[in-house]
């Protein structure tokens, strides 16, 4: 299928200059401030890191080690589910968003919403609706196209997470890890062109600006007619990292981001029937998903700015306390279009849209649809990670504090809004537009919560193969929800929760070797009725909903430790689950439901010059225990939860200075959110890759093509329509290092 190449929408202004933020430290545990001072010979050495000490996202495929369970740890010591994006794997696979970072990732599904806001779905539970999205093992709440420039890793951990992290986290945790400042003078500047006008550059600058400190700074800009599936784009951003005393027993990091998206918006396409008689069940071939309906005036605005000071202090080689206070905050400004066909007596064929009968003069209707918010959290929180001998037993203790301020506030119009004209199918792009400066807004409600939290982990080695794990944590949560009227003065409604949960988790781990890593892990999680930052007299009162997650699972690294193989059975079970009731409209914790499946991982590399990179799940057991009536039925299969999903990457290099890649991406069919009785079907795409390199190690250019076939198929899924995947898309980037 053919993509229309559509005209510039109006660019965005400049970037807005980043307000320095600052804060103090001042979490360091008391206890470990009244510990006896370690004797003269146990003194951490100065160190002094060489580049090659710290390895980078940028190195390879395979990463070794993690901090997503609060402090560095072997990842073969997870004894739960984690795939981690490289940087190189996101470069080799042009992958430019966390979007599309997940939708290479097996296990993750997209829920489309009138809101405009996917929800991220891992295993079928939901991943971005309740927050379970960090930076650098932080909170990031808020809903806005995530970059990857400034980015070193994604880390997803699969599974019950609420010991780590707190609320939320019954389907798993995903962490963004920034780049940091490095011992090393390395520079790299990418310049990308494309299909559909793209353009995009990302500068990537680190300087050593001491014997143990260094400055690093990236910046990124990116332009698009459309990404392949309706949407403009217009956005950049900039983050820098500075740190002093890298390696040596005090160590201090500030980081800074500020991100820009000035975004269109293709808010989605209606599922359509195959005859005039039939059910909207259907994708529609007729119309190419990269056209679009919706007015040139509408945009999807959006900006996250956030700074960061961490501290580290290692009172000897085995024992540190990170502590780190992180002020961000968010704005989102999205006018966009729900398009719909008009009903069968205004079409000029008289009958219901369907495929057999839809045309060029087909008419299209448009719908307003609005979401105006701002967020603005600060975020404090100190892990303190040791290795010890106790009883003479080897221990790994993991102990930390955390505190959160979180406030929302939602933005209603004023007055009665202009209609938006219709329109044909013949006839996208149409230039249609709206003077949006003329729309006033009126806060129709804030939501402020504070939270605190404090957990205990502790790892003890019971025999030379065998090690135990056991943890607790306490999470404490206060939600204060004020809604206004449009009355003036306004009437207020509030409503105040409060959340106090205990979180478990235990494991028990089999490492025969240092090639083969088992493990047996149970965990609870919880997520509160607040997790979408509303309240209401049907929610306020209910408790938070529970969840259960067992696994068991295996790790094996090759004898040279460069290809890594995981394997994991998993069973998550939400014990109490929130419905409505559609005959008095009010929320309950009347459900239970369950998923069973296996995860796979393979990546690393098979030879010197074959790299690999591929995730695979495989959920064959997914069902509604308790259901209620209205809401997904009783007995039937979770919606937005495919049987299996996978992506597989590989690359050779088959001369010196040529390397080649080659990947796919593959979904079964899966139900829209309420299991309205039909299917999205299955898909697979394919990605090729062609890189050349012209200087060794300084310049090189690399090929790529998404989606080779420009298969048509639904990413994002709602009852009513779906968003389209990306489409073909093609780009050569240059790269320069210096």
């Amino acid at each position: 299928m053919s993509r229309k190449k559509k005209t510039s929408l109006p660019k965005a202004h400049a970037l807005l200059p980043l307000g320095a933020l600052a804060a103090g430290f001042g979490l360091a545990s008391a206890a470990l401030a009244q510990t006896t001072p370690p004797k003269e010979d146990n003194v951490l050495p100065t160190v002094r890191a060489k580049a090659s000490a710290e390895k980078q996202g940028k190195d390879d495929y395979q990463a070794t080690e993690t901090r997503i369970g609060k402090g560095k740890q072997d990842i073969r010591d997870i004894p739960q589910a984690l795939t981690v994006v490289t940087e190189k794997v996101m470069d080799d696979r042009n992958f430019s968003s966390v979007k599309e970072v997940l939708r290479n990732t097996s296990g993750i599904t997209f829920q489309a919403a009138e809101g405009g806001e996917e929800d991220i779905k891992i295993h079928g539970i939901s991943l971005q609706g309740t927050g379970d999205v960090f930076i650098d093992g932080m909170r990031d709440p808020a809903f806005y196209d995530r970059d990857t420039f400034f980015l070193d890793r994604l880390e997803l951990l699969r599974g019950s997470a609420s010991l780590l992290f707190g609320r939320g986290s019954t389907g798993g945790a995903l962490n963004q890890v920034t780049k940091q400042a490095v011992l090393a003078d390395q520079n790299e500047v990418a310049v990308q062109m494309g299909s559909h006008g793209a353009l995009r550059a990302v500068g990537d600058f680190n300087t050593r600006t001491g014997e143990n400190s260094a400055f690093r700074v990236v910046g990124m800009h990116n332009t698009a007619d459309s990404n392949g599936a309706g949407s403009m784009l217009d956005k950049r951003g900039v983050g820098a990292s500075y740190r002093f005393g890298i390696d040596e027993t005090d160590e201090f990091g500030i980081t800074v981001y500020g991100l820009q998206n000035d975004n269109g918006i293709n808010y989605g396409v209606r599922w359509i029937r195959p005859t005039a008689t039939g059910a909207a069940n259907q994708l529609n071939t007729a119309l190419d998903p990269d056209a679009y309906y919706g007015m040139a005036s509408d945009f999807n605005k959006g900006t996250a700015y956030y700074a960061m000071l961490s501290h580290t202090h290692r009172f000897s080689p085995e024992t540190e306390l990170v502590t780190k206070v992180r002020a961000a905050n968010y704005t989102r400004d999205q006018r966009a279009t729900l398009w719909n066909f008009a009903a069968a007596a205004q079409q000029p064929t008289k009958l219901n849209v369907a495929l057999d009968n839809i045309n060029a003069n087909t008419i299209i209707t448009r719908a307003l649809q609005l979401k105006k918010q701002d967020m603005q959290t600060i975020t404090a929180q100190s892990d303190l990670s040791s290795k010890f001998k106790l009883g003479g037993f080897d221990n790994v203790l993991q102990a930390g504090i955390d505190f959160s301020n979180e406030k929302k506030q939602v933005f209603a119009t004023v007055g009665t809004q202009t209609a938006k004209p219709s329109t044909t199918v013949g006839t996208p792009f149409d230039g249609a537009s709206y003077d949006e400066s003329l729309r006033n807004f009126r806060t129709s409600s804030d939501y402020t919560s504070k939270a605190y939290g404090g957990y205990v982990q502790n790892m003890i080695q019971v025999a030379p193969m065998w090690k135990l794990l056991a943890g607790l944590r306490y999470d404490n949560l206060t939600g204060d929800y004020f809604q206004y009227s449009a009355a003036t003065p306004p009437v207020v409604t509030s409503y105040r929760m409060k959340v106090s949960e205990v979180s478990k988790r235990a494991a028990v781990l089999f490492q025969p070797n240092e090639q083969w890593s088992f493990h047996l892990m149970g965990a609870t999680s919880f997520n509160t009725s607040g997790d979408a930052y509303s309240l209401s007299a049907a929610n306020v009162d209910i408790p938070p909903e529970s969840s259960v997650n067992v696994e068991l699972g295996t790790k094996w690294d090759s004898a040279d430790g460069k290809l890594s193989v995981r394997a994991s059975a998993f069973r998550n079970t939400k014990l109490h689950e929130r419905n409505t009731d559609p005959l008095v409209n009010l929320v309950t914790l009347s459900g239970k439901r369950h998923a069973a499946g296996l995860d796979v991982d393979i990546l690393g590399r098979i030879t010197p010059q074959w790299e690999v990179f591929g995730n695979f799940t495989w959920m064959p057991v997914a069902k509604i225990d308790i259901g209620v009536a209205g809401s997904e039925g009783q007995g039937t299969r979770p919606s937005l939860t495919p049987r299996y999903s996978g992506s597989l990457w590989t690359a050779y290099q088959v001369l010196p200075s040529l390397r080649l890649g080659v990947g796919a991406n593959a979904r079964s069919g899966q139900q829209p959110n309420r299991n309205p009785g039909f299917y999205a079907p299955k898909f697979i795409t394919a990605d090729v890759m062609a890189e050349y390199t012209v200087i060794p190690e300084q310049l090189l250019f690399k090929l790529y093509v998404s989606n080779v076939a420009n298969k048509l198929y639904a990413d994002q899924l709602y009852t009513s329509f779906y968003v389209p995947g990306t489409g073909r898309v093609t780009s050569v980037t240059g790269t320069y290092k210096f």
